[in-house]
């Protein structure tokens, strides 16, 4: 019997799923891919089950701390104005004021 998940999503809202909104569902998908791929090449290269098991899951409860938390703290485009913040100068400095005793050439 196939399960069957609400995805909550509201007039000009972002998608919510489980608690995640909005980009951090993409995180936490592309995470357990990546913690999919490394069980397979820890298995690969011999490496005894269960301990790619523990291992796999230590690092997917870590992961799922993150996002989650990730999630709360910044909410829906928190993390992204952080980022832009980031970017902008501290301090523009000018060591010559020709810039504002001739001003540009209007065409």
């Amino acid at each position: 019997m196939a399960s069957v998940y609400a995805i909550n999503k509201g007039i000009n809202k972002s998608v919510e799923f489980k608690g995640l909104k909005a980009q951090y569902i993409w995180y936490l998908g592309g995470g357990i891919l990546g913690l999919l791929v490394l069980f397979a090449a820890l298995y690969i290269i011999g490496v005894n089950q269960y301990i790619c098991i523990a291992i796999i899951l230590t690092a997917g409860s870590g992961l799922v701390y993150k996002v989650y938390g990730m999630s709360n703290k910044y909410g829906e485009h928190g993390m992204m104005k952080l980022m832009a913040s980031r970017s902008i100068p501290k301090v523009v400095k000018c060591n010559s004021r020709k810039v504002f005793r001739k001003p540009a050439n209007k065409r």
